[in-house]
């Protein structure tokens, strides 16, 4: 939802910020459901058009880039959500049973939805940190993290020499490989380690050296909903 949002300038939201890119559209979304209650819910988004996700996401005079296909990306999950657990995001971390992995974990549960059926699993594990994190869901099976292999690791990877360059599948891979055994020698648990390494390397695509060259990750599929 949040790949090249579409806004081209900072701004403030409710006095604070400014913000930029995915922490400006998560913040005027944000604003919106504490103005509007039950904005952000599976009833109010489940016949949602493009026309009220840009208004959702308006700040000044911009909005989001491809209001309708994000429309559709709510629809899906808002109807999934009725269809599934009610309605109710509670209810779904419910069923998964403190699981991320294996049949009816959490990631299996959101991959049903078009919006977390990337194969990354990035949005279901950005999820699922959260919800850990605000003590709404315990992760009982950790040897299921891993860190996401997006735009901004694979380029870390490349450029670092960890991984050679290919295909967006092959590097894609590699790179979900590659930082799994730096998280394992590390010490440091999969999560955490996305995080310092999206991060700091959103801005230093040579955070962790230059010994692969200047390189770049690999096209993103245009026809995708994600990375």
């Amino acid at each position: 939802m949040d790949h090249r949002t579409g806004y081209r300038a900072e701004h403030t939201v409710a006095g604070e910020g400014p913000y930029f890119g995915s922490a400006l559209l998560w913040a005027v979304a944000l604003e919106a459901a504490r103005r509007e209650p039950g904005l952000l819910t599976a009833p109010a988004l489940r016949d949602i058009d493009g026309e009220g996700v840009a208004e959702l996401f308006r700040v000044e005079e911009e909005t989001v880039a491809d209001p309708e296909r994000r429309a559709g990306l709510f629809r899906d999950l808002a109807r999934g959500l009725e269809r599934d657990h009610g309605g109710e995001a509670q209810t779904l971390l419910a069923a998964a049973d403190d699981r991320l992995g294996g049949d009816g974990g959490l990631l299996g549960l959101l991959a049903r939805y078009e919006a977390y059926s990337d194969p990354l699993a990035k949005k279901s594990f950005l999820f699922a940190k959260i919800c850990e994190r605000r003590g709404w869901f315990a992760v009982a099976d950790p040897e299921h993290w891993q860190v996401s292999a997006d735009n901004v690791l694979m380029r870390l990877a490349l450029r670092s020499g960890l991984v050679e360059p290919g295909s967006l599948k092959d590097v894609r891979s590699a790179t979900r490989a590659a930082f799994k055994e730096v998280a394992e020698r590390s010490g440091v648990a999969p999560p955490v380690l996305d995080d310092l390494l999206w991060e700091l390397g959103h801005d230093d695509p040579d955070l962790l050296g230059t010994e692969g060259g200047d390189l770049s990750e690999p096209p993103r599929d245009p026809e995708s909903a994600w990375y």
